[in-house]
């Protein structure tokens, strides 16, 4: 079902074109959430926490291909707002080639220097042959991933959420079938959990690149779609790779606080991939409500609809501030009851770590809503490296203020959960300083 974002009410059309979205987007946190669930409360602590550590690298590395094709997406939904089709054809081409090429090589790079790269993250010996054995077969879905993001967020350009959706949906029960079956029926461990997340990756890869082709013909690109123009290369490049970058330093900052994590002990590494993946599920609305934002903004900047990106912004402020508000208070009040459902009969250790990690959290959401609003209002202007100025404020701050803090007597690893609600303050501060001066 598409949807022309340049028409109707702002807010109805903000909420019917993100709300499957959103959906969308938590149904993916289950290809590892529900390895966490299932391999923590089956194969126990450990299992838990290198899974979990894996997770976040895992996120680093996709994070690269998400944003390659976030950016392209962004792209598209200006050309299309401008009624450019043949534009957007060659844009899409050129596009798929660009970032087809650079999974391909870092699904070949990571799956050679996995060993490496476990030991940069400082990941306990006793936890090492788990990491291995799990993050090299995840690993080779990276291409797979690459097609359901190009494809995603090409149809959402063109004002589609609702088909994304469902191909999310249906590869996420069956992630969480066959981790069932390889995990509990199959005795297969923590390769079978891994298992599960690649073959549901791959069917979700292909099967939309597969429905794209099919039932959207004026999409195909022709002959003359194909050719390489070195303007429209620079442009997608500029839309593309900021927005990768953006994701790849956001991501990259919280991998660096994976390793300080890590540099704790067992504990403190499995009470923080439980609240990594709360964490994330309860903010991840307002991350992906302000990704549709940014195709909004595009697809009216695009067809030089000035006054509804205006009130898009002012909507958008109010329906996120709401959701977080929401969040915030569920996730303080039931912390403790949140963590147990990842862990099995968990340590007084692990409950309370990851408790606390979560009320810091949890009290700031407000902070993280409005700056992915920021991250798609700048996106949809056409100005992205606005968007990388802020991540880099947000997450240099984090990770410098966390090695600071941990360092400290008395503060320890209690230092990592604060700094990053004060990254998330400062970025929020700079954006909107910044709006406030070029509109005044």
């Amino acid at each position: 079902m598409k949807r022309n974002l340049a028409e109707g009410n702002v807010t109805k059309a903000l909420l019917l074109f993100a709300g499957p979205m959103i959906l969308g987007n938590m149904l993916q946190q289950f290809y590892n959430i529900a390895d966490t669930l299932i391999v923590g409360r089956a194969l126990g602590e450990d299992a838990l926490a290198a899974v979990g550590s894996a997770y976040t690298l895992m996120t680093f590395l996709t994070s690269v291909l998400i944003g390659l094709c976030m950016g392209s997406g962004a792209a598209f939904s200006y050309y299309f707002g401008k009624k450019e089709m043949r534009k957007l054809k060659n844009s899409m081409c050129i596009a798929f080639v660009l970032i087809g090429v650079i999974a391909v090589l870092l699904n070949v790079l990571v799956v050679c220097f996995s060993q490496g790269i476990l030991c940069l993250l400082q990941t306990p010996p006793e936890l090492m042959e788990m990491m291995r054995e799990y993050t090299e077969m995840v690993f080779m879905g990276l291409f797979f991933v690459f097609l359901y993001n190009y494809f995603s967020f090409l149809l959402r350009a063109l004002g589609n959420s609702v088909v994304p959706l469902c191909f999310l949906g249906s590869t996420a029960l069956l992630n969480v079938g066959l981790d069932l079956l390889f995990v509990l029926g199959y005795g297969w461990g923590i390769r079978g959990a891994a298992l599960a997340t690649l073959i549901s990756q791959i069917i979700s890869g292909v099967g939309i690149a597969l429905y794209t082709w099919i039932r959207e013909p004026a999409l195909r690109p022709e002959r003359a779609d194909m050719r390489f123009s070195k303007k429209a290369a620079l442009e997608m490049t500029h839309f593309s790779l900021t927005a990768s970058v953006q994701q790849s330093v956001m991501n990259f900052g919280i991998l660096m606080v994976q390793g300080l994590v890590n540099s704790f002990g067992a504990v403190v590494m499995a009470a923080f991939a439980a609240g990594v993946k709360i964490d994330t599920l309860a903010y991840m609305p307002a991350q992906e409500f302000g990704n549709a934002f940014s195709l909004f903004i595009s697809q009216n900047y695009g067809a030089g609809r000035q006054e509804r990106v205006q009130q898009g912004m002012k909507a958008a402020v109010k329906i996120s501030m709401l959701y977080c508000v929401l969040i915030s208070v569920v996730v303080f009040g039931t912390a403790e009851s949140m963590i147990r459902l990842f862990v099995k009969n968990p340590s007084a250790g692990i409950l309370k770590t990851g408790a606390q990690y979560l009320r810091v959290e949890g009290a700031f959401y407000c902070g993280i809503g409005i700056l992915f609003l920021l991250y798609g209002y700048y996106r949809g202007i056409n100005r992205p490296e606005m968007s990388l100025v802020l991540t880099v404020i947000s997450l240099g701050t984090r990770v410098a203020l966390a090695y600071c803090l941990a360092a400290v007597p008395g503060i320890g690893v209690t230092g990592v959960w604060w700094a990053i609600p004060v990254g998330w303050v400062l970025a929020d501060i700079t954006g909107i300083v910044w709006m406030k001066k070029k509109t005044a």
